[in-house]
């Protein structure tokens, strides 16, 4: 834990280390240990991993974020790791719902689901198609997923973002 408190703040983050893998690093329940990420940077981590964790620092939970759900929110090893995605039909590619987090006084962890609102339909036109009108005005096309691979198991594209 000493080593995530010493991170300089702000920073860019950089292509390997503990800042790149606090970030990029996915759990995957057909991995023990540690595994390849399929999105092309730092690692996969099984169940085992977190409790590992828990039990060297006293906690309870893991809560982290930067990974599609479908349901806003999802448990990973024995409800020890939460991953929480707060935009819901992101990037107008998915059809993932958000969520939120909240935790009372009693660190009871409840969850608020933001449903993704109804995909509008493309039309023609004679300058090409478009999707609905952006929540900025205009209409113009949605704004495709960072990275150029295909969506990876968890859904996130398997490049990371170009800086």
């Amino acid at each position: 834990m000493e080593q995530i408190r010493r991170i300089m703040r702000p920073t860019d983050v950089p292509d390997s280390g503990l800042l790149c893998d606090l970030l990029w690093s996915d759990p995957d329940k057909d991995v023990q240990g540690w595994g390849e990420n399929d999105r092309g940077v730092s690692f996969t981590f099984g169940a085992d991993v977190v409790s590992k964790f828990l039990n060297r620092h006293d906690l309870d939970l893991i809560c982290r974020a930067h990974q599609v759900v479908e349901d806003g929110y999802e448990f990973f090893a024995k409800r020890q790791l939460v991953t929480l995605f707060s935009a819901p039909n992101y990037c107008g590619e998915f059809d993932n719902a958000g969520g939120m987090m909240s935790v009372d006084e009693t660190l009871m962890c409840s969850f608020q689901i933001l449903k993704p609102a109804e995909k509008k339909t493309k039309y023609q036109y004679p300058g090409g198609t478009v999707g609905a009108a952006s929540p900025m005005g205009g209409n113009r096309p949605s704004t495709p997923p960072k990275g150029a691979g295909p969506p990876g198991p968890a859904g996130f594209p398997n490049s990371k973002p170009k800086k």
